[in-house]
């Protein structure tokens, strides 16, 4: 359908936000930038932080008066440095005091004094929102390259994990249920509001399954005559196995050496898992023989996605069995091998646990 309006677009205008207990400045303000800015004003700090939680769309830059009854500029402007989101707009102080440095030390970029010059006033706006887009330009560039380092880092360590399993005779899709596995059960304790979920919270979750992908990278270590016999490992063999825990833990440990501490909560992840995924709670478990929160909770949570996936899934060694009778082996793990509060967790979504399984 044709559009019949002909009324040309808009480009929005930066809005400023004038804050003064005096109205004729309010006014001589608004005069002075109306032309290249839409005005916003409030005649206190307490009616501004108002109008500021309840405005779609926040100013670009505040014009603050010092002195004001109920809440002056300096109160107003520690409230604002104290909001996440309120503390990137910048501040001029409105002022008549030639205290610039007090101003300056409290977090204002800059000072406009009465009487008001004109030229002055849209000179040091102008130059303040130049300023303010020029860093949000940079912070949106490094926000993009920190995306796309990511993103590469993603792929290159799902690219390694992938090995490994190819090499285990895998399709790499014990990687894929194991995430799948982890993220049941994150998604469940977060819902659950469990005794771990503020703990989850803080450890970014998303980013404990992503390095469940390298849970077993340290099996690039192990020869292919222990990695791929068909038949139960001798005791020495078995002692080799063991070691790629402590392998996969110096692997992601030199990892960690070239990225930036942006990237380190990721590896951090990979490396308590790779590391801390074959303890038990009771302490028996290696390389370390941690036990009950010892043990990284990411480990933890690993420990029951890879036994539960190693139950059901055939490798070259075993069989594979059937989903309830793994949940029972799981079950007589709980406080033994496996922590029992995740342990009830698993047991409560068994089914999801189950549906994953059987989409190999």
């Amino acid at each position: 359908m044709q559009d019949d309006t002909n009324e040309p677009l808009v480009r929005s205008r930066p809005t400023v936000m004038v804050v003064d207990d005096v109205d004729m400045n309010v006014m001589i303000l608004e005069e002075i930038l109306k032309d290249s800015y839409t005005i916003i004003s409030a005649g206190n700090g307490l009616e501004a932080l108002e109008k500021l939680h309840k405005t779609p769309i926040l100013p670009k830059i505040i014009l603050l008066d010092v002195f004001m009854p109920e809440m002056n500029g300096y109160e107003m402007l520690e409230v604002l440095k104290s909001d996440a989101t309120l503390k990137r707009i910048p501040v001029i102080f409105i002022t008549t005091s030639d205290n610039e440095s007090e101003g300056l030390a409290a977090g204002a970029v800059d000072f406009i004094t009465k009487p008001f010059l004109a030229e002055i006033v849209r000179l040091r706006v102008r130059n303040q929102l130049e300023l303010k887009n020029y860093s949000d330009s940079l912070e949106e560039m490094v926000t993009e390259k920190t995306l796309e380092a990511t993103a590469t880092l993603d792929n290159t360590l799902q690219a390694l994990a992938n090995i490994i399993e190819y090499r285990n005779l895998e399709s790499g899709s014990h990687v894929k249920r194991t995430q799948s596995f982890c993220k049941a059960l994150i998604d469940y304790l977060l819902k659950s509001a469990s005794e771990y979920t503020g703990e989850l919270r803080r450890m970014q979750p998303e980013i404990i399954i992503k390095a469940m992908a390298l849970h077993d990278v340290g099996k690039i270590g192990i020869p292919d005559r222990i990695l791929l016999k068909p038949g139960k490992l001798e005791s020495e063999e078995y002692e080799i196995m063991k070691t790629h825990t402590e392998v996969g833990k110096n692997i992601i440990e030199q990892m960690m050496t070239a990225v930036t501490d942006k990237d380190s909560i990721y590896l951090k992840h990979c490396r308590n898992i790779a590391y801390g995924h074959h303890e038990r709670f009771d302490g028996t478990g290696y390389p370390q023989g941690l036990a009950g929160c010892d043990i990284p909770l990411a480990a933890r949570i690993a420990a029951l996605a890879d036994v539960y996936d190693a139950l059901v899934s055939v490798r070259i060694y075993k069989s594979a069995i059937p989903c309830d009778a793994a949940m029972k082996i799981i079950t007589c793990g709980r406080g033994t091998q496996f922590d029992p509060l995740l342990t009830d967790a698993v047991l409560q979504i068994q089914d999801k646990f189950e549906e994953i399984a059987q989409n190999k």
